[in-house]
């Protein structure tokens, strides 16, 4: 008998949402950085397990808009939210509950959602906050299920998919087996290039820049892929740090891409990276619709 469940994974930026869902697809599939609000937009990671498949639904951590871009992120979390069959709240478990998860509790409280909370980052508290921290919560909500883990190292969470399965219906799948997400390569090739922008440049830079797949050519005689990519940024000055003195960080940009790509994909990976400016593009209705970030396309 086959079963599914669809879960929408919401949280603030930054407290491990995405590390969590690829710790439990056991591979990448929504990128990571310790950088706040690396992810934009919503990424289905799809888990079959035996009979059972479950559908999660990474979102952009939920904060407040301050440009175009931020709009269309709060849009894209709050749909997201709004689209699972049980919502996984993530929160990190040495800091008491904000603003942002009373926010997600009332949403809950209104609409009679099933949850799970997930606390993480356990590996920096002691028994005392955990414990402290599940009491600060059980005062505000009656969850269905509480789980301390550690999504960096992996810890507790086969509980979260037990706690999950609980909420498994009866139905055919709506993936083939081997499917682990729905996201074009196109997309993802375009994140991964983010992933290492993220992860090279300095805090003032990343958040300005957005990646688009110009071309993308797969040939699958040869199995060589040749990917074509605008990085696009705000600055003059910020276009000189990701090219790099000497071309240096653009070129590990490309290399790391290419590597994590080769694995993937079983074969050669051409990468093909230009850099452009565009002043103020995240207060650009017409800009933002052009990289991908339309709230036409997000599921209601």
């Amino acid at each position: 008998m086959k079963r599914t469940v669809f879960v929408s994974i919401v949280g603030r930026p930054n407290v491990g949402k995405s590390t969590l869902l690829n710790r439990i697809m056991g591979r990448k599939v929504s990128i990571v950085s310790g950088k706040p609000q690396t992810t934009r937009g919503c990424v289905r990671g799809i888990y079959t397990r035996g009979e059972d498949q479950y559908v999660f639904l990474d979102t952009p951590g939920l904060h407040k808009a301050r440009n175009r871009l931020g709009d269309y992120m709060e849009a894209a979390a709050e749909s997201g939210m709004q689209s699972g069959d049980v919502v996984l709240l993530v929160a990190d478990v040495t800091r008491p509950p904000s603003g942002t998860e009373k926010d997600v509790i009332e949403y809950l409280k209104k609409s009679g959602t099933p949850s799970v909370l997930v606390l993480n980052k356990t590996d920096t508290a002691s028994r005392e906050t955990v414990a402290g921290t599940i009491a600060a919560y059980a005062a505000l909500h009656s969850f269905d299920a509480v789980v301390p883990v550690c999504a960096k190292n992996g810890a507790y969470l086969n509980e979260v998919t037990d706690e999950l399965s609980h909420f498994l219906r009866e139905s055919e799948w709506f993936y083939p087996e081997d499917e682990i997400t729905d996201q074009p390569m196109s997309t993802y090739a375009a994140e991964l290039i983010r992933e290492k922008l993220l992860r090279l440049l300095d805090r003032e830079v990343p958040h300005g820049i957005a990646v688009s797949v110009e071309e993308y050519r797969a040939d699958g005689r040869t199995g060589k892929t040749y990917i074509r990519a605008e990085i696009i940024c705000e600055k003059e000055s910020h276009k000189r740090i990701i090219i790099g003195s000497g071309g240096e960080v653009i070129k590990k940009v490309g290399t790391y891409t290419r590597e994590e790509l080769e694995k993937m994909t079983g074969g050669p990976v051409y990468i093909d990276l230009w850099v452009r400016v565009k002043e103020n593009w995240r207060d650009s209705e017409s800009a933002v619709r052009r990289l991908g970030y339309d709230k036409k396309n997000i599921e209601e």
